[in-house]
């Protein structure tokens, strides 16, 4: 039976890693071993405290929706290491949010929102992270105009810039800034519905009320809502029948003067698909940029985090992270994650030693005093992989032209200032979906297969060396 159990927790891994990252699989999960389940009670082995509370306070609701597919009903325990020389463990009982909830109980997201429920405020999930707060959100110069409309919005919502409109790369913070938004103003408001919903929830949402034959319920449950936050707005494009109910709900609830959030990857004009009736109304209020962090900001971000976390680090360890990790914040915690898991795994100290051993997994930097440009960086993976530049930027899917074109993305997006956009455009007119997906697969393989760090390793020596 135990056997069982386990075969159940490593299908449960499995759920958990289909959903995440595998630079964040490789840093947590990876160490969470099965313990023991008798009557309810399920205990998970962690190799320290500090895996514990990033499960709780991350990873939460992933961890809940995966337990109560495989395991059912439980009361979640955790066995932590304490002494690695004795063996000496405590069990702690998870936190009630990690308790498991029956379906009756759980609010499950990816089903059509209910109008009659939850009438009362207080009683609205809204689907915030409490975690991104104003308190939280760190200031400098890329993004004190974006939080400052997000605090004056909190204050009279509706009455400032509706709707908002916050674009920047992907991890520069945006998602944390209308968490923050949200979560002040239903502090200064609590008679407020607040929700926020990411696009591509509100597209399943959407689909699942076709399904079932409710769309009037669901417009008319989003009518409902005070402030709306919708993230990535972006994934509507090319959705006629979405964007269609969007622009619907966008103009009731303008209408009524109700406080409209959204972000993106990039400023609605830039936004291909989008229909022009929403693309006139994305306009109307107001559009804040999220520029990439600056250093300076990604040295405050890394020391609120090493003082969060109760770290020793060195300032010239903390100066030489935020000096090579530019892409985005997201990256940032991701990589002071990581150094406190092989610490904790390796019973080793933070040292310039362990940074630069996990540097390579998390950002190819290159310093070249010669512009790389996208068409270098193609001349170069083409000669190297003897395939002319027509077959690279080709249709085709075949092995291996597909990888060899997602290490092209990845490269051109690390080593040049082209946006996703035009790296799309330059390779056949690819879409902005493809090559993220292409960017995100790349740097997951160069963290577990040799074959592509090795293949990163040549081209950047070979695009450098021109």
């Amino acid at each position: 039976m135990t056997t069982d159990y386990r075969s159940r927790w490593e299908k449960c891994r499995s759920i958990i890693r289909d959903n995440i990252s595998m630079e964040q699989y490789n840093t947590i999960f990876a160490y969470v071993e099965f313990g023991s389940f008798t009557e309810g009670k399920l205990v998970l082995c962690v190799p320290s405290a500090f895996v514990k509370d990033v499960i709780e306070e991350k990873y939460l609701h992933l961890m809940r929706s995966a337990l109560h597919r495989c395991f059912g009903e439980v009361s979640l325990y955790y066995r932590i290491l304490k002494d690695k020389t004795t063996g000496t463990t405590v069990d702690e009982e998870g936190t009630k949010k990690v308790a498991i909830a029956t379906p009756k109980q759980e609010h499950l997201a990816n089903v059509s929102p209910n109008m009659l429920g939850a009438s009362n405020p207080g009683d609205f999930n809204s689907q915030l992270n409490t975690s991104y707060n104003f308190d939280t959100y760190i200031e400098g110069e890329s993004n004190r105009l974006a939080r400052s409309v997000g605090e004056a919005i909190a204050k009279n919502p509706a009455k400032t810039f509706n709707p908002l409109f916050i674009f920047g790369p992907s991890g520069c913070g945006k998602s944390h800034l209308v968490n923050a938004i949200g979560l002040k103003i239903k502090e200064l408001h609590p008679e407020m519905r607040v929700l926020y919903v990411s696009a591509h929830l509100f597209m399943v949402q959407w689909t699942d009320a076709v399904r079932k034959n409710v769309r009037n319920d669901f417009i008319a449950f989003y009518q409902t809502i005070d402030v709306l936050i919708i993230d990535d707005i972006q994934e509507l494009s090319g959705k006629q029948d979405t964007q269609n109910t969007f622009f619907h709900i966008f103009n009731h609830l303008h209408l009524n003067k109700k406080q409209i959030i959204l972000t993106a990857d990039r400023p609605p004009i830039d936004i291909l698909g989008l229909e022009d009736r929403l693309l006139t109304r994305f306009k109307w209020g107001l559009q804040a940029e999220i520029e990439k962090p600056t250093k300076a900001l990604r040295y405050s971000i890394l020391k609120a985090k090493v003082t969060k976390e109760g770290l020793d680090i060195p300032d010239n360890i903390i100066s030489y992270i935020s000096e090579n990790i530019d892409d985005s914040i997201r990256d940032l915690e991701g990589f002071i994650n990581s150094l406190m898991a092989y610490s904790v795994v390796d019973s080793c100290d933070i040292d310039m030693k362990l940074v630069k051993k996990i540097m390579p997994r998390f950002k190819v930097k290159v310093r070249s005093e010669q512009a790389i440009t996208f068409e270098s960086i193609c001349n170069v993976v083409c000669e190297h992989f003897k395939i002319s530049v027509d077959t690279l930027i080709s249709r085709t899917r075949k092995q291996p032209i597909s990888y060899i074109r997602q290490l092209t993305m990845y490269l051109a997006n690390n080593m040049t200032e082209e946006s996703i956009v035009q790296i799309g455009k330059k390779l056949g007119g690819r879409n902005h979906a493809t090559i993220i997906h292409a960017i995100s697969n790349i740097r997951s393989l160069s963290t577990t297969d040799k074959r592509t760090r090795q293949d990163l390793e040549t081209l950047i020596e070979l695009i450098t060396s021109k």
